[in-house]
């Protein structure tokens, strides 16, 4: 990592719930969504400097607003006036004095979430006061990884227009959810591979819904399309042995990691040949960056997991871009303003790759006027 000056003495922390809503429900293999969250925090040094984080929240209906308060509540007072000799001091902090809690609530999840979006605001505070991108503060290279990125979210039913609308906007990779039934998933990569071409890369998504008979019965199923891997098609607490077994037999890669948690459980994961840590949902920026940098030493390659709003879109693109490793930048292409609309600079595709600004820090601000429609009050 770069040796800018990386303390931060926090004045401020401030909470911003969105919640918008969508007119077609999004679906996956265990569950719905009838509107798109977006969990914002911004951290405020006492020299006026000042970074956004976001946390995830999609699961379950209501756990945006749970976050929320857990920040307001837990995180606020352990945040505010104190201060941190880096961003990964204050993760450590934060991880050590909620432990004990998180356990006795038994919400091990939630907590690490919030410290993420945390660390995250930390991250874009320390690059923007210090006037260089993330991705330079991280790496300390003079140019940035490039980041070829991969439509997301792709259902059997939105085909026709979603995936020819990322077609059109310079998506090159598509990403489907799978996992309801052997024929329909069949049927939707036939009329997938017809609407995107021969040349596209296509990759499958299981949502961890599979038992390891039906893994491996579909994973034979799908090799005819030339899948450029297969997405947690076990749960992330299976065992080893299943893992390694199906990595073994499948005849495409496997790919996972937004539900791992801990560097070990990475380390061990020599099963995966692509790498999927989310920075909202563990680890936030400072240890994605860190196993995401030992999996690429190791010959894996990283291609960060992420599901929600732009802020942590940006934020996933500026660790891909100093970790580098060849690996895809992940968009999910559903409806949702708050990936769209939330910012001064809102993601674009050119030729596949995705555009990052200049700016220090993420390079981008929310209009927080025009959040106000979407604002919840926590």
């Amino acid at each position: 990592m770069s040796r800018i000056e990386k303390s931060l003495s926090v004045a401020k922390l401030d909470v911003v719930l969105l919640r918008a809503p969508i007119a077609t429900p999004r679906r996956n293999a265990f569950g719905v969504q009838t509107s798109r969250p977006a969990l914002l925090v911004r951290l405020e040094d006492i020299d006026g400097a000042h970074g956004w984080g976001e946390v995830f929240a999609n699961w379950p209906p209501g756990g945006a607003e749970h976050r929320a308060n857990l920040l307001s509540a837990v995180f606020s007072m352990l945040t505010t006036a104190k201060k941190f000799t880096s961003p990964m001091q204050l993760f450590e902090k934060l991880t050590e004095a909620t432990h004990l809690l998180a356990l006795q609530c038994g919400e091990p999840g939630p907590f690490a979430q919030c410290i993420s979006g945390l660390d995250a605001a930390a991250w874009d505070l320390v690059a923007r006061r210090a006037g260089v991108p993330l991705w330079q503060a991280l790496s300390n290279q003079d140019t940035p990884h490039p980041l070829p990125a991969y439509a997301s979210g792709l259902v059997a039913d939105r085909i026709n227009d979603l995936a020819l609308e990322a077609k059109a906007a310079g998506y090159r990779a598509y990403k489907l959810k799978i996992g309801f039934d052997r024929e329909a998933d069949i049927a939707a990569f036939t009329k997938l591979r017809s609407a995107v071409g021969s040349d596209a890369n296509l990759m499958a998504d299981a949502n961890q819904v599979w038992s390891f008979s039906e893994a491996r019965e579909m994973a034979t199923a799908l090799a005819p399309f030339d899948l450029a891997w297969l997405e947690e098609p076990l749960a992330s607490d299976a065992p080893m042995a299943y893992w390694r077994s199906l990595s073994g037999e499948a005849p495409m890669p496997l790919a996972a990691g937004e539900n791992m948690r801990g560097e070990a459980m990475f380390v061990a994961a020599d099963y995966l040949k692509f790498v999927q840590p989310d920075v909202a949902k563990w680890g936030g920026i400072s240890l994605v960056y860190k196993v995401a940098s030992a999996a690429v030493a190791r010959g894996q390659v990283f291609c960060p997991h992420f599901l929600g709003g732009a802020l942590g879109l940006y934020a996933s693109a500026h660790v891909l871009a100093a970790v580098g490793g060849g690996g895809y930048l992940e968009i999910d292409v559903n409806p949702n303003p708050l990936r769209t609309e939330l910012l001064n600079m809102p993601p674009r595709i050119v030729e596949g790759q995705f555009v990052l600004p200049d700016g220090p820090g993420l390079g981008v601000e929310p209009d927080l006027t025009r959040a106000q429609q979407w604002g919840v009050a926590i």
